[in-house]
């Protein structure tokens, strides 16, 4: 029989694909880089060897002879990693999607399955090829069996091949004699612990010249060195098992049918729905297929004339629920926020029988669909579309009261996901999945179908995981007081901007010459490889770090040194600056529209802890710990005949750990009015509450914020440049001063490592996987981010709750103030002049009410001509 046959070793190419590829995950949160890389090397593989056949062995996680024997000597195998681990099943799912043969055999490894097929096939006159990143394999090479041997260099796979001469002509040794080569020498990597003080090139030597273990050890008292004969007659007992290890079976009893084997079209439907599950975009283009039929496509329909629109809509204001999205004007159906196009229609979806696509041509006009939207919100119990906050640029929604925001509701349900798109939605609660290549309309339609199908799996879901009430109090009113301060925008004085960005262009030149003064020449200060050269060989500094392309320049590194070195405060100051002058001065005055106002966007489905971020422009980064950066804030004014007041919650996370820690100390200081960080350092430091210094204060008030964010010792001995062992006394000693705290922390790790994610007083869930991780740095990542988030998360969520209530007074009083800012734990009103003190009252009350705690919410409130003065 001729032919050809690729033959796959499992997991050592699903393990080296795991390492050599950064790590991926999907929207279900399943970790892919391993399957994704191994797809890529078996479609590299396929495309050179266009092969007949083809079979994928894995090992079986059941004790072999040869786990056994390992055993005997020292232990077990090094565990697999968990991200690892959960890719196993996933890759097989995918290759019998496939069609592609995988074999398994309890007793058997996956070696010894390759070895035995690739003789019995060898044997019917075929050609075979061995794909394996473990050279053990190598002792099967001969002219018709090719090893290769994948390897990653710069993000690129290239392979090694070898046959049997080149196994000779790499190592000096045949196929055969590679197996003795291993057993003196030993392999870590496959467990394999060879005869101790024998490298590779002892080992090369002596089965050179005696071709076998056995032979060598007849000839001990010839083999040389000395030493490794001594060692070879100390530990034959680990040669020879060493040699067991390493040898492949060739000639396992196990049943396997060649016809299974046979390669058919592996690019299936089947196959395409697992790649869109994953998320393999860039893989997809190799289906020549649609994607499943999904019988849900029967019931679209394209509407161009009023007549049909009139009926439709008057059906709909009668539904329970419609889900509803609006459609770019461009020649291919976009997101809604990408692009400038104007709406060219709607999509309207209130029953599987009842989709349609909505063109906004002929006698249809954007304002007649917009007002028979209202009037749709208005009159439905549920109103549903993917992102509302950007949709009210188009249209208005009258039931607020009633509205669902599908990728709110998503985000709530999985908020470590980068986006939220209804593709993901419709796979994920509705098993659908949209071709890349359907027609426009096609599109419009499965997007507002997805709105309103997903009602009902989305909702079961938000109850069962107990986030039903914040999702409907919290997150959808966010969604209107969001789109409300978006509108409003906050006004920026463009000539004080120039002004200022010239203030810091001027303030940059003074400090280059400085430093090139100091430095004895110009160079690229922002070339961290020029800035290590000149500091660490020219200038000598003491304490650079060398890393593989040049010396650390790094802002940790710097700070550092910095006390000891004026060039390096200079240089820090320098990079500041330049940033203040890139980002904000100049880059701010790209954002100033027409109305002379800064309309920038706020989201609340990006960070995991359920904060609030701020983009284009980003106002939530400016620098407030140098006084050029908060002069930034200067530039932000209230329109005339207004005035900014500013309110800022005070220690509000220290509160909410005071809260759900239930430390009677620290709730009985804030229930006093107590300065916190000044008690700290009295109990901290075993100091008089009237004698602790200012530095002891310092020092204490980063411990206690630092105790919010799960600090270590070393991480607190860096932020106080104190030595390790005092920081840890420190940390002791806090935890001794407020225990409730302690063993908070401690109950929130182990919930977490229990569930798998840690909540928030009002139920929001923040998920941990990196508990899970096989990685020490990403479990101890994890570890802070359990303690941290109950407490950051039920921060956000009370700000949340209180801006909305800002935000509804001021509307309710028919008050011409307006919320136009969010920041962390501060909120901006651009007030009207007579309203001052009515918005100080609204402010006051609705934010420190927002929550019940045991210890007081506490607003600090200032006013200003400017964001600055305000602050």
């Amino acid at each position: 029989m001729a032919g050809k046959i690729v033959l796959i070793d499992g997991h050592s190419i699903l393990n080296r694909a795991f390492y050599g590829l950064p790590d991926l995950t999907n929207a279900e949160g399943l970790h892919t880089n391993a399957v994704y890389g191994f797809l890529n090397i078996m479609f590299k593989i396929l495309e050179e060897e266009k092969p007949e056949y083809l079979t994928v062995a894995f090992d079986v996680h059941a004790p072999t002879f040869r786990h056994n024997m390992y055993a005997e000597y020292k232990g077990t195998r090094k565990p697999m990693a968990d991200e690892l681990r959960q890719q196993v099943p996933i890759i097989k799912e995918v290759l019998h999607a496939m069609g592609i043969k995988t074999i398994e055999k309890a007793g058997l490894e996956a070696d010894d399955l390759l070895g035995t097929i690739s003789r019995r096939c060898e044997q019917e006159g075929m050609e075979v090829s061995v794909i394996s990143g473990d050279r053990d394999l190598l002792q099967l090479a001969t002219e018709h069996v090719k090893i290769r041997i994948p390897k990653t260099k710069q993000g690129k796979t290239e392979v090694e091949d070898y046959y049997a001469k080149d196994v000779k002509e790499r190592y000096q040794v045949t196929p055969k004699e590679f197996i003795d080569l291993k057993a003196l020498m030993g392999d870590t990597s496959d467990n394999i612990p060879g005869v101790p003080s024998i490298g590779e090139k002892t080992a090369t030597k002596i089965i050179t010249e005696y071709h076998s273990i056995e032979n060598a050890y007849e000839h001990v008292e010839e083999v040389k060195p000395p030493r490794a004969s001594k060692a070879l007659k100390e530990h034959w007992d680990l040669a020879v098992m060493s040699k067991t290890l390493a040898t492949i079976h060739v000639d396992a009893d196990f049943a396997y049918s060649l016809e299974e084997a046979r390669l058919g079209n592996i690019y299936t439907e089947e196959a395409y729905a697992y790649f869109q599950r994953l998320q393999f975009k860039n893989l997809l283009n190799r289906f020549d297929v649609t994607a499943p039929s999904n019988a849900v496509e029967d019931g679209f329909t394209e509407i161009r004339e009023r007549k049909e629109a009139d009926r439709i809509f008057a059906k709909a204001g009668k539904a329970l629920a419609v889900g509803v999205c609006v459609f770019k004007n461009t020649k291919n159906v976009l997101p809604l926020f990408a692009g400038q196009a104007g709406p060219g229609g709607i999509g309207i979806c209130f029953g599987r029988e009842n989709v349609f696509c909505i063109y906004a041509e002929n006698d249809i006009t954007m304002d007649y669909l917009v007002e028979r939207v209202k009037e749709v919100s208005e009159s439905v119990q549920v109103f549903s579309m993917f992102d509302i906050k950007a949709a009210m640029s188009y249209l208005e929604i009258g039931g607020r009261e009633h509205s669902f925001d599908a990728l709110v509701a998503a985000y709530l349900l999985n908020p470590l996901k980068n986006d939220y798109t209804y593709e993901d939605v419709a796979r994920e609660q509705l098993d659908l999945i949209l071709e890349d290549k359907a027609e426009d309309y096609v599109k419009v339609c499965y997007e507002a179908y997805t709105a309103w199908a997903s009602i009902e799996p989305l909702t079961a879901k938000l109850k069962e995981e107990q986030m039903w009430q914040l999702f409907t109090e919290i997150e959808m009113p966010l969604v209107f007081t969001l789109y409300d301060m978006e509108q409003n925008g906050v006004k920026v004085e463009a000539e004080a901007l120039r002004s200022y960005g010239a203030q810091l262009g001027v303030k940059i030149v003074e400090l280059e010459k400085e430093i090139y003064d100091t430095a004895g020449e110009e160079f690229n200060i922002n070339s961290p490889k020029q800035l290590g050269v000149i500091l660490f060989e020219k200038m000598g500094l003491k304490g650079g770090r060398k890393t593989k392309t040049g010396y650390s320049t790094a802002a940790d590194v710097l700070e550092k040194l910095a006390p000891d070195y004026p060039i390096i405060t200079k240089i820090l100051e320098y990079r500041q600056l330049t940033k203040l002058k890139s980002t904000y001065a100049d880059g701010l005055a790209a954002y100033i529209n027409e109305d002379g106002r800064i309309h920038g966007r706020f989201n609340q489905t990006i960070t995991a802890t359920g904060r609030i971020s701020s983009t284009e422009p980003n106002l939530q980064n400016i620098p407030i710990r140098m006084e050029l950066g908060r002069l930034i804030r200067k530039v932000f004014v209230p329109e005339e005949g207004y005035v900014f007041v500013d309110a800022d919650y005070s220690q509000i996370e220290l509160r909410v750990l005071a809260h759900c820690s239930e430390d009677a100390q620290l709730i009985q200081a804030y229930k006093e009015a107590q300065d916190i960080h000044r008690l700290t350092a009295s109990q901290v430091f075993h100091t008089p509450f009237e004698e602790v210094t200012d530095l002891q204060r310092r020092n204490a008030k980063a411990v206690n914020f630092g105790i919010v964010y799960g600090i270590s010792s070393y991480g607190l001995s860096e932020d106080l440049s104190i030595d390790i062992k005092e920081a840890k006394q420190y940390i002791e000693q806090y935890f001794k001063t407020y225990p409730g705290i302690k063993s908070f922390l401690d109950d929130t790790v182990k919930h977490a490592k229990e569930m798998g994610y840690v909540v928030t007083l009002f139920g929001r869930r923040r998920p941990v996987p990196e508990l899970k991780s096989s990685n020490f740095m990403q479990r101890s990542f994890g570890e802070r981010v359990a303690m941290n988030a109950p407490i950051q998360g039920t921060a956000a969520d009370i700000m949340k709750i209180a801006m909305c209530a800002v935000n509804n007074r001021l509307k309710e009083n028919h008050m011409k103030s307006r919320l136009v800012l969010q920041v962390h734990d501060e909120l901006l009103v651009e007030t009207y002049h007579t309203e001052v003190e009515e918005v100080k009252q609204i402010l006051k009350e609705e934010m420190e009410q927002a929550a019940s705690l045991e210890v007081p919410l506490v607003v600090d409130m200032h006013t200003g001509e400017n964001w600055y003065e305000a602050k």
